[in-house]
């Protein structure tokens, strides 16, 4: 009787797991899965092979069998003695006004991590802003490090165009979007991205979704800027499914040119995409969530300087940094990979406080 008795409660037990864990996975934040003309568009993707998007280079996806997963897991719990995060005041933050910016002026401001706020030729680009959290479970893993969530959806004034380069969680923020839609004109994603945007009340006529090597125009009142959709070496996801979005880089074109390279691996584009745009005036590269068993999806340190020097820009300036914990180096060793990257490299280097305006 008593043994009856466990398998029943056990059973109930699982079952009442199995139910909360489809309702979490339910909740609106995790987005949408493409469909519709969205798919079929996917499926003749040459990108998009036996089920789902692949790499230029082979690769295996972080979460695939296999991949060791523990730098995620053991950054969950932060031993101080790792020296994962910041105490506060250790990151400077400066909080510009944004809503008083001359258009005229072609600058960058850097949130921290990924965010960036871009004016170029009277317009304006938010790219993959994330102000809340980087996880869909922010009590263990993806809260702002201590004093470095200083800007608000509210300080972002009206914006010609909302960039994202994949639909990882800090990356794209459910929160952080819905509170900007009003102020966004267009979107511009990788293929599939935008089936979360629809899902978020976004319109379809205003995502635009491109392939790699495909471009759009962005049109202003006086001038017009390019952006270029291009690759990257890396894999996506919200949920369980994997790489049924694509990822990618942009370059964004107009009096100047500026490149957010996004998350990926190394795997020699950056030479490819040099001959393609041999002048770039700023390019911001990845630098920061990596672990050696995480080579195929984030550039290590040891990369950071080939990467610089095969895509040969003006200036460079490392984001992925500065704002979250989501690996398990050293907050602060991201600024020593940059230093050393940009001597080894030779090429200038950026090194903005967040929030601070860069002059493009």
């Amino acid at each position: 009787m008593k043994r009856r008795s466990f398998l029943i409660g056990a059973a109930a037990t699982g079952a009442g797991l199995v139910a909360g864990g489809a309702t979490f996975f339910r909740q609106a934040k995790f987005g949408s899965l493409p469909k519709g003309e969205r798919l079929k568009r996917i499926l003749a993707s040459p990108n998009y092979r036996d089920g789902a998007f692949r790499n230029e280079a082979s690769s295996v996806w972080l979460g695939a069998p296999g991949v060791d997963r523990g730098g995620f897991f053991k950054s969950l719990f932060r031993p101080a003695s790792m020296n994962l995060v910041p105490r506060l005041g250790e990151i400077k933050v400066v909080k510009t006004d944004l809503h008083g910016l001359d258009r005229a002026r072609n600058l960058l401001v850097w949130f921290g991590h990924s965010s960036c706020f871009l004016q170029l030729d009277g317009l304006r680009i938010l790219v993959d802003p994330v102000f809340y959290t980087a996880s869909p479970v922010s009590f263990l893993c993806g809260n702002p490090f201590p004093g470095t969530d200083v800007f608000t959806p509210e300080d972002i004034p009206d914006v010609d165009c909302l960039l994202i380069t994949h639909d990882h969680w800090d990356h794209l923020d459910c929160r952080t979007v819905m509170e900007l839609k009003s102020r966004i004109g267009q979107v511009v994603c990788p293929l599939g991205v935008g089936a979360h945007l629809e899902c978020w009340g976004f319109e379809s006529e205003q995502i635009v979704e491109l392939d790699w090597h495909e471009d759009t125009t962005l049109r202003g009142a006086s001038r017009t800027l390019e952006l270029h959709c291009l690759p990257s070496h890396h894999f996506s996801g919200r949920g369980f499914e994997r790489n049924q979005s694509l990822w990618a880089s942009f370059l964004v074109e107009g009096t100047k040119r500026v490149y957010f390279a996004a998350d990926g691996g190394y795997d020699g584009r950056f030479r490819r995409i040099h001959e393609r745009f041999p002048s770039i005036d700023l390019a911001l590269f990845e630098n920061g969530q990596y672990n050696p068993r995480w080579a195929q999806n984030h550039t290590l340190p040891s990369q950071l300087a080939a990467e610089m020097c095969e895509l040969a820009p003006k200036r460079a300036m490392t984001v992925h940094h500065g704002k979250f914990c989501i690996s398990t180096h050293p907050w602060n060793e991201p600024y020593e990979n940059e230093r050393r990257a940009a001597a080894e490299s030779g090429i200038p280097l950026v090194v903005p406080v967040a929030g601070e305006i860069v002059e493009v």
